[in-house]
């Protein structure tokens, strides 16, 4: 196997509603708007099994100072294959004259993002409002 790490913001929909119910996320139930949300971030970043789309990492800046991870998701059937991390790599590669790179994580994924050198924030607690589509 031979990962290819490409910076495209073009992708099919077919492509990411694979990968992203692959993952369990409900935001691949809807592939057309994630066509969509692709074109718009700053940043993504997409590991490919050939022509497969297995992993990517999208991210919104200020520009400036502070970058927003926003995706990082990788086929489970490719997990411990250091995807996520290479994909990590490249954006603080990216930001690192930013001051700051922000990722919300869920309580199984701390030691990962740990592991890649982020600290969980103290008196901080991510806040979300959540509406699906219909």
């Amino acid at each position: 196997m031979n990962i290819e790490y490409k910076d495209t913001h073009n992708f099919d929909c077919e492509e990411l509603e694979r990968l992203f119910l692959s993952v369990d996320w409900s935001s691949g139930h809807f592939p057309d708007k994630l066509v969509v949300a692709m074109k718009n971030f700053n940043t993504v970043y997409s590991a490919w099994d050939e022509n497969k789309l297995v992993g990517m990492i999208c991210v919104m800046d200020d520009g400036i100072m502070n970058a927003y991870v926003h995706y990082l998701l990788v086929d489970p059937n490719y997990h411990g294959k250091t995807i996520g991390r290479t994909l990590v790599n490249m954006v603080k590669e990216k930001y690192k004259e930013y001051m700051r790179i922000v990722v919300v994580a869920y309580n199984d994924e701390l030691h990962f993002y740990e592991a890649c050198g982020f600290e969980k924030g103290n008196n901080t607690s991510p806040m979300f409002i959540t509406s699906l589509w219909t």
